[in-house]
Order: structure tokens, then C-alpha cells, then sequence
């Protein structure tokens, strides 16, 4: 019986390898503006969504930063959204487009995992948009934004900095409510924990008090300060989120992981919508938040994502890109708050998607169904196969278990970039050398 499974599935691989590399576009050198080139049939969209198979690989980053140059210079996006906290991104979007407001002092991305944005794959797309935009009109300016849910100590500070210099009596109400969670600051998850064991009452309706009543004050803040207003809200948002997400963690995967991924998704219409009718967004976060869930035994769990709320909202007006790789090495830790190390990357199981599109012998390719309508290739790829995901932890010794997921990929993505063969992302220092400024190493 083993070899009649072994035969069948060399067989299915043997097929879908055979479509592949059929309908595989071979992209050229990432250093070739002919790559971003190539990705001109994504400039029609509102959304794009540009995913990676692991928080840890330098083409991943470097790809996106190619399609993504090449959308905005070309087709016009002016929002780039990532899977990164809010108020360290609102550091990079001052930087990026020449904002006059005073910056924090916090660092920007020093939690862990601290090289899935603070790495030199980043830092070069940074410092190009800081440069694109410098040509520009303010109103014209490509925005930078986080999307993510994690900041709870952060986006504390950022409410109660706005309101000091705007309305004093509304700071000493926010310190109140907030005071709540001021033990829980720094350990969110240990607050979460305390309230599901009965040792801690929730902090919920605080909260949700501070955010309505800083919505309260909405007209008269944007006539006043749209921009710093904006950002607060969020901030007020981000709490109001982070202290559900903490609350309900220990409840079950699914109902945190469905917050965090309404609350990212929620965000980007927020984006949308304050830029106007002229926004276009593109989204960078990892496969198993911009493919659509339904298509997965995510979604078959009860989970979704981003990708199935955005194919829901906009339709085919969204466009959803998976990437994915073989072999080679990969930043990640070998569990959570555990320091960063350059693993080696396990080549993909014979009955993956990733197994077909190595047998396809395009090194680098691009392949699309979704955009391009090739029917037949979708049919292929209708067939239900294991995904592989590597997020800030990767644990090749348990790789079935821990990093693959089953999926149908027709429907899961409208089309996917493929490396062979990937390497480490390159992280910048979390110190700051002796005599630099304070903001080492994004020039913040």
C-alpha cells in the first residue's frame, strides 16, 4: 500500500510540474527594473497583496520592494500597508514622507522578532521612498503604514502624547482609563492569562470608553490636525483590539487569530478611505494572512484572513500573490523571544505545491492563473496539496506538523513568485552605534 501512495503521488507531481513549467514566466535578475516590469498586470487593482512563505527570507523582501517600486512609479499605489505594528511604521512614514511632526522617541521595530522589518532588505526600500517622495507635492506622498495589533504599551503612549498637547483634561481622563492595564504594559499576554484565571477584572469597558470619547472630539480634531488626530485614533484602536486580542488568546487560536486579521483588514479600509477615492494599497504580510483562507484548512478550521475579507470587499478589484521557495537558509528563532538564527531550510515534501514548482526547473519564475485567466492551469492547481509556512519560528525536526497546511492554491492565491533557492535576510544592529543619532539605523 505504501508504494501504491508513493507511485500516486509522484504521479500528481509529475503532472502539476508538467503545467508549471508550461506556464511559468521566467523572471529576471531583482536588480533588473525588467522584474518589476513584469508585474504591470497588477497596476488596474486597488489592492495588491504581496505575501512570502517566511518572515526570514531576503528575496521575499526584496521582491516586493521591486513590484512594489514599479506600481507606485508607474501605476500610481500611494499606500504601502505591512504586518508590523503601528506606531513603529508611523516612525518610517514620517521619515519617508518629510513629516515635520516631532518624531517619538522609541526606536522603531526593537520587539521581537526584530529582523522582520529592521533588516537591510527593508532599510534599501525605505531609503528609496524617502527619496520618491521627495519630489512630490505632500498631498501626493507615499504613505508607509503598520496594520497589526501588537503595540498595546505603544499606541498607550502615542494616545496620551497627542492628548497632553492638544487637550489636558482629556490626557488625565485617558490615564485614568488606562490605568487599568498599566501593570499589564510590557507582558500584555500575562494580563490576558490574569483575567481568563478570574486574579484580574477586564479592562474592556475602560477602553472602549477612551475611544469613543476621542471619537467624540472627531470634527474639531481633523478641521485642526487630520494627520496627528488619524494617528491617535488608530492608536486608541490598536488598544482597544490589543486588550481583546490578550484577553481572548488563551480561548483558542482561531478567535485571536480572527481578530488580529479583522483588525489588520479593518485598518487598510481605514487607509483607503481617509486617502480618498484615488487610494490603491499594497499589502506586504506572509502568505497565511494575504491568501484566502477559505481555500485552506485554515479557513476550514473557522480562521480567516485578510486575502478572503479583501477578495469579500473589492472583488476582483484585489489582487492576491503568494510567494514561495525550495531550499536554502532562512532568519527565525528557534521558539518565541528566542534570539534570531540563519537556519537551513528542509527541501519541500514531494506532495506540496513547493515539490511541483521545483520539479518545474524555473529557478525564479512567475506564475498566474487568477489574473491571466488560464483556465486549464487553474484546474491543475485545484488539486488539494500540503503549503508551506515559515513564520519568526521554524522547526525543521517537526516540519509536517509545524509549518505545513493543506490547500487548494487556484483559490488561494491569483498568482505566485517562486525562488528555487532563498537566503537569510541581512538584520541591522537593535543598538545604536556610539555617536549616531537616535535615528539609527532607518535615518528617521
Amino acid at each position: 500500500m505504501v508504494l501504491v501512495a508513493d507511485k500516486q503521488v509522484q504521479e500528481r507531481l509529475a503532472e502539476l510540474a508538467e503545467a508549471l513549467s508550461h506556464a511559468g514566466e521566467a523572471l529576471p535578475d531583482l536588480a533588473d527594473p525588467a522584474f518589476g516590469a513584469l508585474f504591470s498586470r497588477l497596476g488596474g487593482k486597488r489592492v495588491v497583496a504581496l505575501g512570502e512563505a517566511t518572515h526570514g527570507t531576503s528575496e521575499f523582501y526584496r521582491a516586493r520592494a521591486a513590484i512594489t517600486r514599479h506600481l507606485i512609479e508607474n501605476h500610481g499605489f500611494n499606500i504601502v500597508a505591512v504586518e508590523a505594528d503601528w506606531p513603529d511604521a508611523a516612525r518610517i512614514d514620517d521619515f519617508v514622507r518629510h513629516c515635520a511632526r516631532a518624531p517619538t522617541l522609541r526606536h522603531a521595530f526593537t520587539r521581537f522578532p526584530t529582523w522582520m522589518w529592521r533588516n537591510a532588505e527593508v532599510d534599501d526600500f525605505i531609503r528609496w521612498l524617502h527619496c520618491h517622495n521627495a519630489g512630490l507635492p505632500e498631498q501626493e506622498r507615499v504613505e508607509f503604514r503598520g496594520l497589526d495589533v501588537y503595540s498595546l504599551s505603544a499606541s498607550i503612549e502615542a494616545v496620551l502624547e497627542y492628548l497632553e498637547a492638544n487637550d489636558a483634561e482629556g490626557a488625565r481622563e485617558a490615564r485614568r482609563r488606562y490605568g487599568c492595564l498599566n501593570p499589564w504594559q510590557e507582558e500584555p499576554e500575562r494580563y490576558g492569562h490574569a483575567v481568563m484565571v478570574g486574579r484580574k477584572s477586564s479592562c474592556e469597558e475602560a477602553v472602549v470608553e477612551q475611544l469613543q470619547a476621542l471619537l467624540e472630539a472627531r470634527l474639531d480634531n481633523l478641521r485642526q490636525d487630520g494627520e496627528a488626530f488619524f494617528d491617535a485614533a488608530q492608536n486608541a484602536r490598536i488598544v482597544r483590539a490589543a486588550e481583546q486580542y490578550y484577553r481572548i488568546m488563551y480561548l483558542g487560536s482561531a478567535e485571536s487569530w480572527n481578530l488580529r486579521d479583522r483588525h489588520m483588514f479593518d485598518t487598510l479600509q481605514r487607509l483607503l478611505e481617509a486617502r480618498g477615492p484615488d487610494a490603491r494599497a499594497i499589502v506586504w504580510a506572509h502568505n497565511s494572512h494575504i491568501g484566502n483562507a477559505s481555500a485552506t484548512s485554515m479557513g476550514w478550521r473557522g480562521e480567516f484572513n485578510i486575502g478572503e475579507l479583501c477578495r469579500t470587499a473589492f472583488g476582483n478589484a484585489c489582487a492576491l500573490v503568494g510567494f514561495g521557495t525550495d531550499r536554502g537558509t532562512v532568519a527565525a528563532a528557534d521558539d518565541w523571544g528566542e534570539p534570531m538564527r540563519i537556519k537551513n531550510v528542509r527541501p519541500a515534501r514531494p506532495d506540496s505545491y513547493e515539490a511541483a514548482f521545483r520539479e518545474a526547473r524555473i529557478p525564479v519564475s512567475l506564475t498566474d492563473w487568477g489574473l491571466s485567466g488560464n483556465r486549464a492551469l487553474r484546474d491543475v492547481l485545484s488539486q488539494e496539496r500540503l503549503g508551506r509556512a515559515i513564520g519568526v519560528i521554524y522547526r525543521p525536526e517537526t516540519e509536517l506538523a509545524s509549518h505545513y497546511y493543506d490547500a487548494v492554491m487556484a483559490d488561494q492565491f491569483d498568482a505566485f513568485v517562486w525562488f528555487e533557492e532563498t537566503r537569510a535576510v541581512t538584520p541591522l544592529p537593535t543598538g545604536r552605534p556610539h555617536g549616531m543619532p537616535d535615528t539609527y539605523p532607518f535615518g528617521v
